[in-house]
């Protein structure tokens, strides 16, 4: 639309993107609209994340629905062994549960060790950052290495456990 001293002017622009299920309305007074192209979309943001774990794990296309049951199972086991330990509430069973949860998880296979060392990485990680001693965080680890690697757990179960456990 052209003023009374020749300028052009906008006082709306619409821009309509996408599916009919998904058009965008954008509306802008200045000469340069935004356009949205409907990336909000919870599949669109499920899509982006799939394949960035796909990316990132390097995850053979045939295996990777398997490796993600796997790691759900493995997320699973140690969270049990966790709830175990709580429950449990037995001194010095510490490194027991952490071998536990690890094996437990390691033995669904690929997704499962690959949940037990983020899970266990990322709880002594934290547990660091708040004061607890790095000698203690150490011997964690090392029991969630033993546990990973397929060795038996109760090499750590203390004396007088319950059998439960």
């Amino acid at each position: 639309m052209q003023d009374q001293k020749g300028y052009f002017s906008t006082s709306q622009v619409t821009v309509y993107i996408g599916r009919p299920s998904h058009i965008s309305s954008v509306s802008n007074t200045s000469c340069s609209p935004k356009v949205s192209a409907g990336t909000d979309s919870p599949r669109m943001k499920t899509s982006i994340a799939m394949i960035l774990c796909l990316l990132v794990l390097g995850v053979d296309s045939q295996r990777w629905l398997e490796f993600i049951k796997e790691a759900g199972q493995g997320t699973r086991d140690m969270w049990r062994a966790y709830s175990d330990m709580r429950e449990a509430n037995w001194i010095g069973a510490d490194k027991y549960f952490h071998a536990r949860g690890n094996y437990d998880a390691a033995q669904r296979g690929p997704g499962g060790v690959w949940a037990a060392e983020v899970l266990s990485d990322l709880r002594e990680n934290i547990q660091s950052l708040i004061g607890r001693g790095h000698e203690d965080s150490m011997a964690d680890q090392e029991a969630n290495r033993w546990g990973r690697s397929g060795k038996d757990p109760n090499h750590y179960r203390p004396r007088g456990l319950p059998d439960k456990y």
